[in-house]
């Protein structure tokens, strides 16, 4: 009975001759893979119609968001998009400051634990928002570049108030940035309140030095472990951003009169010059003259200019996107690049996307959580738009690579051997066949589940056909011979070796 099953199975998926016509190539298929997250039929289509040359350009140059409007609308829906951060967070000192009148006792407990709950529930939605955009945005190389750069300029959801400020953090500081100057990167993030709080320079003040930002900014964020810089030029770094905070609790600073001239503010960010040591340092070499925020802009100028940032940038930029260990002659041009473009991240793509070294990696990269639960989707659901995210949270959660959630600055690890344990093999066999059943709730339209639960996917369709069957190993089409049901076959299908990797 299971041979005539999967007979009767493999009968059901039989490619009409007439679609692999439109079979791409192989190396067409492993580049698009690369790209982007992962092949839909939109995506292929549009490939199809202007080729790889100007699909690469508009790749690098989006001129807008592209989402289905039942995804943009569902993302501007959530209660955390609907406010903007100061808005919000004078909401949240509001709640903190009624608490702290209450008497002790059940009643302060539990506005303290409804508090956290919504602070929680906020970074819960920022997660959704950043999935949502990963999965449906047509602008795959940037969705993927802003999910680098919220890596590399990592912030953890739960410490102090950054639960309220990651949804700002992916929305208003990374992504507008994603594939512009690396420069205006940096100087984003160094004013974005979640990564003051995060890192604690919120309380770097000129009478109480806090060195924890200015060495992750040298270390993790621009020049790299081994670059040249000294313990000296940390603690000059960390003076010459005193000052550089935030006012979460909105009140007017009493500023000193020749100081007055200094003072900047831009929603809850904030540069106090009553905070900050106004002398003269020595850094990298070179003198930053004491000043006002200008004297922050000028460091961060002499950091980003150093041929070891355009080298540390260009290696995890090569790490991520072609192999663990990069071939020093593509980090070496890409290097070049950042440097004579004053560190234009589209143009160091660029330089990457089209050299040797990259078309020689492709179909070698074993997917992280995250790549591979959007590559799933993209190919299960085709553009359909969910009406639940929550389960796309749960599972990059299970995965261990969930948005926000890495305690340590330095962000998830990109190794593929970080990823192929047996733990995380089994985890994603589990959710590819919550995704191939249809038991997931995707389509869930109310808390409990009652509404509107969707079916399983039919992965067996011209984009299937065009991209992955013609290209299938061995050992993968024997397992999907071992199907019974179509829901077996596709998990069997997104479990395998060859979509796993990239």
């Amino acid at each position: 009975m299971r041979s005539m099953a999967a007979a009767a199975l493999l009968a059901l998926v039989t490619l009409p001759a007439m679609a692999r016509d439109d079979t791409l190539s192989k190396d067409d298929v492993a580049w698009l893979n690369r790209v982007t997250f992962g092949v839909d039929s939109a995506t292929v289509a549009h490939f199809r119609d202007v080729g790889r040359r100007r699909f690469l350009d508009e790749q690098l140059h989006p001129k807008a968001d592209s989402l289905p409007p039942a995804i943009a609308a569902q993302i501007a829906s959530f209660d955390v998009m609907k406010t903007p951060a100061p808005a919000l967070l004078a909401q949240v000192r509001d709640q903190y400051r009624d608490i702290k009148d209450l008497p002790d006792g059940d009643a302060k407990e539990t506005a303290k634990k409804a508090l956290q709950k919504q602070g929680n529930q906020y970074a819960q939605q920022a997660q959704a928002a950043e999935l949502l955009r990963a999965v449906y945005d047509e602008n795959q190389l940037r969705e993927q570049l802003v999910w680098f750069w919220m890596n590399h300029f990592s912030v953890f959801q739960n410490k102090g108030r950054v639960r309220w400020l990651v949804a700002s953090y992916e929305q208003d500081t990374i992504r507008p940035h994603a594939l512009g100057k690396f420069r205006d990167l940096v100087i984003a993030t160094l004013k974005s309140p979640a990564m003051l709080e995060y890192l604690d320079n919120a309380q770097n003040a000129r009478d109480k030095i806090n060195e924890n930002y200015a060495r992750e900014l040298m270390e993790l964020h621009t020049l790299g472990v081994g670059s040249g810089y000294t313990q000296d030029d940390v603690q000059n770094l960390a003076r010459v951003l005193t000052g550089v905070g935030v006012n979460f609790d909105g009140q007017p600073r009493k500023i000193k009169q020749d100081l007055q001239r200094y003072y900047v503010q831009d929603g809850v960010f904030e540069f106090n010059p009553n905070r900050h040591d106004l002398s003269d340092q020595r850094l990298l070499g070179r003198n930053i003259a004491g000043g006002g925020f200008d004297e922050v802009e000028r460091a961060v100028d002499l950091i980003v200019s150093q041929p070891a940032c355009a080298t540390f940038v260009s290696t995890k930029l090569a790490r991520y996107f072609v192999a663990d260990d990069p071939p020093p002659a593509l980090v070496k041009a890409m290097a070049k690049t950042f440097s004579h473009t004053d560190g234009d991240i589209a143009a160091v793509m660029k330089t990457m996307l089209e050299s040797k070294e990259f078309n020689a990696s492709l179909g070698k990269r074993y997917k992280d959580p995250t790549q591979f639960l959007v590559s799933t989707m993209r190919l299960a659901y085709d553009g359909k738009p969910v009406a639940n995210p929550r389960p796309l949270v749960n599972w990059i959660t299970q995965l261990g690579q969930a948005p926000f959630g890495r305690i340590t600055p330095d962000g998830w690890p990109t190794s593929d051997s970080e990823w192929s344990s047996s733990g995380q093999l089994a985890k994603r066999f589990e959710i590819a066949r919550s995704i191939g059943s249809g038991a997931n709730h995707l389509f869930d339209v109310d808390e409990d589940g009652k509404v509107q639960r969707g079916g399983f996917p039919q992965l067996t369709t011209p984009t299937y056909y065009a991209t992955i069957e013609p290209w299938l190993g061995q050992k993968t089409r024997d397992a999907l011979a071992q199907a019974t049901s179509q829901q077996e076959w596709n998990t069997f299908l997104l479990s395998s070796p060859d979509f796993n990797y990239r």
